[in-house]
């Protein structure tokens, strides 16, 4: 028990004059390496070391492939990402992400993509087939994960949003609904059920039934919310009761709504980095809702404005008072507590549009409380205190 002891302590601090007085082989020892790489640079230096660090990746990026190969050797899938992304905050190995060989070494995740996306302008041509096919890779798994939950919350919301007690034909009759909501009224001598009250659709399913129109901010720190908001929008462009079309912006506005049936080849016509006009945005957006009684408007923004403030907010407040429903996003990720721009979120709340951040695994009840039109301040206080708890 001792030396297994041992063992952990000299792993966790590293370095030979650590005081255990343990030594390493084998693949303790590689382990080792792999993380010394890393986490020895003290976070300064640049893809090819600084004169302080005793290990390094060195600036080839056949060796940081095969570092990346080592470490998805000796840790956990959830473990590596998290090394991945340290490497290329610490190490500054965005140069290195352009070469094909270590792309395909890399353990694909949100972060990662973000990373790539950043880089989309400048990707020669050797990389961009393998940037796509782990973008791809991602998205796979993020649709896997999402889809199903998504179209049965956003499909159920659409149904008793259209709910109505006086359906116009037969053929409008919510059978199951109307039998359980009369059940007080069965006559046993008879066998059958009384229906005084009648419940139904209000208009047929497949006629559009909610404009949706999301609005994304495409500034570096935002990287997580564009890969997971593109997913969303394949998603819900391809339900016919939805009309959805997807934004998004820098300091100029790109309409990728033509591309939503495919989230790679929008990610990929995404421009990360680069200054933010959430005034132009909006007013492109408002241009998009026909419907505004039936239509949301979701932005997915920081909220730190380079374009005219208090334009943006007098066209938000002309968006609610339409009949718009408005919603803000600080981010849509898991990655915790987001930066943002207090004083917006703050004008916002007062003129009662929330503004809040979401992991994708609530999304979709999100979108359904919107559908219902509930009150999504309450919806989203209620969401944070189960988060806090």
């Amino acid at each position: 028990m001792d030396e297994e002891r041992l063992r952990r302590w000299r792993l966790v601090l590293g370095g030979d004059a650590d005081g255990t007085g343990c030594a390493l082989s084998g693949t303790d020892a590689q382990m080792d390496g792999a993380l010394a790489a890393l986490y020895n640079s003290g976070g300064s230096g640049g893809p090819g070391g600084s004169a302080e660090r005793g290990a390094g990746l060195g600036a080839s990026a056949p060796r940081v492939a095969r570092w990346l190969g080592d470490i998805r050797s000796y840790f956990p899938s959830t473990v590596v990402q998290v090394m991945q992304k340290d490497a290329v905050e610490r190490l500054n190995l965005t140069r290195l992400m352009l070469e094909p060989e270590m792309l395909e070494a890399v353990e694909p995740d949100v972060h990662m993509v973000g990373t790539l996306l950043s880089l989309n302008r400048v990707m020669p041509d050797k990389a961009r087939e393998s940037a796509r096919a782990l973008v791809r890779k991602v998205i796979s798994e993020l649709e896997r994960r999402l889809v199903q939950k998504t179209k049965a919350a956003v499909s159920g919301a659409l149904d008793r949003a259209a709910r109505t007690h006086r359906p116009k034909r037969v053929a409008d009759i919510d059978w199951d609904r109307t039998i359980r909501a009369n059940l007080k009224n069965y006559l046993p001598e008879k066998n059958t059920v009384i229906p005084s009250r009648l419940v139904g659709y209000g208009r047929r399913r497949r006629a559009v039934q909610r404009e949706v129109v999301l609005c994304i901010d495409q500034s570096g720190s935002m990287a997580a919310s564009v890969v997971y908001s593109s997913v969303f929008g394949a998603v819900l462009a391809s339900m016919r009761s939805l009309k959805t079309s997807l934004v998004v912006f820098d300091t100029a506005v790109v309409d990728l709504t033509d591309q939503l049936h495919d989230p790679v080849e929008l990610l990929f016509g995404t421009q990360l980095g680069g200054g933010t006009d959430i005034n132009r945005a909006i007013a492109y957006s408002q241009g998009l809702i026909t419907r505004p009684n039936d239509s949301i408007f979701i932005l997915i923004s920081d909220l730190y404005e380079g374009g005219v403030r208090e334009e943006m907010l007098r066209r938000v407040a002309q968006m609610t008072a339409s009949g718009v429903q408005v919603i803000v996003l600080l981010a849509l990720s898991d990655e915790g507590a987001p930066y943002y721009d207090h004083d917006n979120a703050a004008a916002l709340a007062a003129m009662g549009v929330p503004a809040f951040a979401c992991t994708p695994d609530a999304f979709p009840d999100l979108m359904a409380a919107a559908i219902e039109r509930r009150d999504i301040g309450r919806w989203a206080e209620r969401y944070l205190e189960r988060s806090a708890g």
